[in-house]
């Protein structure tokens, strides 16, 4: 735990840029605070005119500070011998104390503002901080990573958890410096006014804290499992909201309904249980506090009539006894609040700790370009280290050829395109570019050479010209047109209500399957790649478009070295040459004749699709 808490300290840094400047404004604020509360001695002797109250005596040099009523007496007396000369009244000297005390309080809030500000400034640079770390790790990861993961449980971390785990860092200087220094003011005016009755306080308010620490102590378990059911919910309801379709189609509603309502209400369960004990603290002090002063009153008063404490010194005693309460039940409240975030710092630290399975070596280069050939060379894979999806599996694209994957769906055509980019590692073989292993390279300057247009098109919820760019966010508009009209997208945008600015909605769903299609091919174009893969990128188009679709991309292909995935074996036909993938292996090879005159998988597959 204290681990965790140090590691959650360091998004503050530097600290000492907001604990130095907190320091001092929560220790202005803690003593013009308490002289508010001590203001009320002279202003009660001066309105009830009590034996042994405020004697005025002219002075004309600043006294020597006394940390008693002799000693605030003398400064009062200086106050108003300069404001008033010699001559005494008590409408002057209330006048007097009626200024001294506005300005006392005109001087703590300003000073209690000041501190505010410090730790809405930590705070807000402390999440900013976490956040951008965070996300950061997590488009960092491999992709494999996010196959293990939930995305809602990812996003709660980044959002819900953050949330928590703030107040957590700002309550430290709370801990730290306001509550202990407020109490330390109040403490000094009581044994100021008597140390008899300071000592009962200081004996009793232990107990008081003893009896909340038990309460607080129990937090932080119940806080961590309602952190991980907050994850739950929020990735049931990401994926209730990515697929409504399915939900409505299949009638669906209830049981994912019930779903959520279940997880709903075992956090409603967890954080009620929390609430219990955290909304215990507060009024269980408050109630120590109010049979301390019923008790004080008792022997306060004794002291009183035995001439020991002034009336008035009592009341003012009485009432620095009721704040003091206070500072004391924040202290304990935010050990209560430092508690939830460390458990759900523990969260955040399982992201920040992750570590990528896929990294660049310490003495990887730069890719600079294809110049031979790209070669998978005895590869198998498997993505839990038991089943091989790709099992030895040899085949050479070279420079500028475009070769064309095809087989029955599952038989790992996708996943070998994936391991040409490094998306994943090969189990054992190796994929070499120019007959140097893709790991001794860069994985940023490998990808810069490619563009991936796969089944599955991903789009962002952005305008129409926003989504193309991320090709090459450094093109111009007519850059864009170009790459649009080579995907024969130009013609659907400009029909779009405000055009190449229209924004397509949540993953592009304001498009039809065909024109989301078409945007992606556009920002492969623009981005112009030397490798280029498709991954069945023309599988959602229409007849028509298809056919168009398919001469741009025959255009773009010429010169590249492409890899092409198709189920669609018209689209292939022209590859330089062809392997059919069955089962994670290499079954046939050779050009779209060749595999016809064999008669074997791939002549089954064209008379399965009816092709001539």
């Amino acid at each position: 735990m204290i681990k965790t808490y140090f590691r959650l300290l360091n998004f503050a840094r530097p600290l000492s840029r907001y604990t130095i400047p907190y320091f001092i404004f929560a220790a202005l604020h803690a003593v013009f605070n308490t002289f508010n509360y001590a203001m009320i001695i002279p202003i009660l002797n001066a309105m009830f005119a009590s034996d042994g109250g405020f004697q005025f005596e002219p002075i004309y040099t600043f006294p020597a500070i006394e940390l008693n009523q002799q000693g605030f007496n003398d400064i009062l007396s200086y106050i108003y011998t300069l404001s008033f000369g010699e001559e005494f009244t008590a409408i002057k000297f209330l006048g007097l104390l009626g200024g001294v005390t506005v300005c006392m309080n005109l001087f703590s809030n300003l000073f209690r503002y000041a501190a505010a500000m410090t730790v809405e400034s930590l705070r807000i640079n402390t999440v900013r901080r976490m956040r951008d770390e965070m996300f950061t790790h997590v488009i960092d990861m491999n992709v494999g990573y996010f196959s293990d993961q939930r995305k809602g449980d990812i996003m709660s971390k980044i959002t819900q958890d953050v949330m928590v785990v703030q107040f957590c860092i700002t309550n430290t200087l709370q801990v730290a410096f306001r509550d202990p220094f407020l109490i330390i003011g109040y403490l000094t005016l009581m044994i100021g006014i008597s140390w008899q009755l300071s000592l009962f306080a200081v004996i009793f308010l232990p107990i008081v804290g003893v009896v909340i620490g038990s309460i607080v102590k129990r937090l932080r378990h119940p806080a961590k499992r309602g952190q991980e059911r907050m994850g739950d919910m929020v990735s049931v309801l990401d994926e209730t909201l990515s697929g409504m379709k399915i939900v409505k189609g299949y009638n669906a509603t209830s049981f994912i309904g019930d779903k959520f309502k279940k997880i709903n209400a075992d956090l409603a369960r967890i954080l009620i249980s929390m609430a219990r004990r955290q909304q215990l603290a507060s009024p269980m002090s408050e109630f120590l506090g109010i049979t301390a002063v019923a008790v004080i009153l008792v022997f306060g008063g004794t002291l009183v009539d035995g001439g020991m404490v002034t009336g008035a010194g009592f009341i003012a005693f009485i009432a620095a006894f009721s704040q003091i309460t206070r500072p004391l039940r924040s202290f304990i409240d935010q050990f209560a609040n430092i508690n939830q975030g460390v458990a759900a710092g523990e969260r955040i630290f399982t992201i920040i700790d992750a570590k990528s399975s896929i990294q660049d070596k310490p003495d990887a280069k730069d890719f600079e370009g294809l110049k031979d050939c790209i070669e998978m060379r005895n590869v198998h894979f498997s993505y839990d280290g038991e089943r091989e999806v790709i099992n030895n599996v040899n085949l050479k694209i070279r420079k500028g050829e475009t070769i064309a994957l095809v087989g029955a769906s599952g038989g790992g055509k996708s996943t070998l395109s994936e391991l040409v980019p490094r998306f994943y590692d090969v189990t054992a073989g190796e994929v070499l570019f120019d007959g140097v292993p893709v790991g001794d390279y860069k994985q940023e300057s490998l990808r810069s050479k490619m563009s991936i247009v796969s089944q599955e098109t991903v789009l962002f919820n952005d305008s129409i010209e926003g989504n193309i760019l991320m090709g090459r966010p450094t093109a111009t508009h007519d850059e864009v047109v170009e790459a649009s009209k080579v995907a024969n997208a130009h013609g659907f945008i400009m029909e779009s209500p405000e055009g190449y600015d229209t924004n397509i909605g949540d993953r592009g769903t304001k498009l039809s399957g065909g024109q989301r299609q078409r945007l992606s091919i556009a920002r492969a174009v623009l981005k112009n790649p030397e490798i280029l893969i498709l991954d069945e990128a023309t599988s959602a188009l229409d007849t028509e478009s298809e056919k168009l679709v398919q001469e741009a991309l025959t255009n773009l292909l010429e010169g590249r070295t492409s890899i092409v995935i198709a189920h669609r074996l018209s689209t292939i036909y022209n590859a330089d040459r062809i392997y059919v993938i069955d089962q994670g292996r290499v079954a046939e090879e050779g050009t779209h004749q060749e595999l016809l005159d064999k008669g074997g998988i791939y002549a089954h597959l064209i008379e399965m699709q009816s092709f001539t």
